[in-house]
């Protein structure tokens, strides 16, 4: 087969592209793009900024050069149940954003991963109050992209999948603000974080200590989980 997979940073592919052979940059006009051998299929990696509109975008310039047979959303998300821990793998069984309802194919794998459903937003969502309304609607993860990455499936008339992993929990209030600091082309003011964190040093500087180890450890999660995928 070949697959698409689109993700918002080059890190969310970082376990990912462990697991993959003869990997090969791919100027395709995004942030970053890889084409690679996965399990006997090709693929094609891409990262082009959060949110829906570079998700969006990154599908469309994918599939102008990389016919695919399948399309998959994939990187790091927010826990909305609470029994879910940091790296957990989880694979949708529905994507629910603003434009709709999709249905998601359930990857599977050996790991028997969690499956749920997962919620795209137009913002970041930081804290444990808006996570616990978001799970009363039936969710079980939140993120960015995969919503506008389902809708560019479903246009193209072809299978939509989406598997994530936690790196934040469902009760945990975040010290700093990702969303004022997220710039329109879909990165993150680095000079903005910092200054953001220098107003209080003592919780927001370990915090993102403790999310870049959360994330390094979602994306081992990733890479295993999709090493050993059937699709």
């Amino acid at each position: 087969m070949r697959l698409i997979f689109v993700a918002s940073d080059r890190m969310e592919f970082r376990g990912i592209a462990a697991k993959a052979e003869q990997k090969q940059k791919a100027n395709i006009g995004v942030d970053w793009a890889v084409s690679a051998r996965l399990g006997g299929n090709e693929v094609l990696f891409v990262a082009n900024g959060v949110g829906w509109k570079r998700a969006s975008e990154a599908l469309d310039r994918a599939q102008a050069i990389f016919p695919a047979d399948a399309i998959v959303s994939t990187g790091f998300c927010g826990a909305l149940d609470p029994e879910l821990e940091i790296g957990d793998a989880v694979v949708a069984t529905y994507v629910v954003g603003p434009q709709g309802r999709y249905p998601a194919i359930p990857l599977s794998d050996a790991h028997g991963v969690a499956r749920g459903i997962v919620i795209s937003t137009d913002h970041v969502v930081g804290s444990a109050m808006e996570k616990r309304g978001l799970r009363e609607q039936g969710g079980s993860v939140v993120e960015m992209e995969a919503a506008a990455v389902a809708m560019g499936a479903q246009a193209l008339g072809l299978p939509f999948s989406c598997a994530r992993a936690v790196t934040d929990l469902a009760t945990e209030d975040m010290a700093n603000d990702f969303g004022a600091v997220l710039r329109p082309d879909g990165h993150f003011d680095t000079i903005g974080l910092i200054r953001h964190m220098l107003r209080r040093p003592g919780v927001r500087l370990p915090e993102l200590v403790r999310l870049r180890q959360n994330c390094t450890r979602a994306a081992r999660n990733l890479g295993e989980f999709f090493a050993d995928c059937r699709f």
